[in-house]
Formats: structure tokens, C-alpha cells, sequence
């Protein structure tokens, strides 16, 4: 069974940057894209970015484009994102699971909370 463990989030300024971690366990991390999805009170849960299996592909959602950056490492069994120029309306918990076909259990997931 997958366990996936987000960390990273806290509180940050208007301008600010974060850096989560994702780390999944099992074997086959690697032959799967990974996504960051994140959900805001009272909206659904939201795609925010995905990789490749490599990590030579990434997408991203308008909204958060030129400044948030995804990557992993295969070797740690670990996703990241960087998000730079934090601004209120990315306050959410954010999560990552495999994609496009999410994994059934999700993590615990990791607030982020952007405010002066």
C-alpha cells in the first residue's frame, strides 16, 4: 500500500516562498507522473502542477505558472514544489498523488496559509 507524506506548509507573508516534500513509499514510485493538487476552504480539491516520470516534463495550472516549480527525486522517493511569490489566494492544504489516476488513500496533506 502507497503512504504518502506531505511537509513543507506554514505561515508566509504576501511574497514569500515555500518549498513542500512529498515523500511516497513503495517501489514503483518512479515509473508514475506525480501531481500537487491543493483545496481551499469550501472549493474542490485542484491540480496545481504535475511531472513526468523523469522529471523532464512539468505542467502547471495558469494560476500559479512562472511561479511555482515541481521536480522529484527518484532515488528519495520524493516530490517537491517550490513556490515562490506566494500570494493570500494560494492559501490552501496542499497534497500530492500519483497522475493522472490518484492513488485511493490520500496523505494527511500540508497547510499553507499566505497572510500579512
Amino acid at each position: 500500500q502507497v503512504r504518502l507524506v506531505e511537509s513543507g506548509g506554514g505561515l508566509v507573508q504576501p511574497g514569500g516562498s515555500l518549498r513542500l516534500s512529498c515523500a511516497v513509499s513503495g517501489s514503483l514510485f518512479s515509473i508514475y507522473a506525480m501531481g500537487w493538487y491543493r483545496q481551499a476552504p469550501g472549493k474542490e480539491r485542484e491540480l496545481v502542477a504535475h511531472i513526468g516520470r523523469t522529471g523532464a516534463y512539468t505542467n502547471y495550472a495558469e494560476s500559479v505558472k512562472d511561479r511555482f516549480t515541481i521536480s522529484r527525486d527518484n532515488a528519495k522517493n520524493t516530490v517537491y514544489l517550490q513556490m515562490n511569490s506566494l500570494k493570500p489566494e494560494d492559501t490552501a492544504v496542499y497534497y500530492c498523488n500519483r497522475y493522472p489516476s490518484a492513488y485511493g488513500d490520500w496523505g494527511q496533506g500540508t497547510q499553507v496559509t499566505v497572510s500579512s
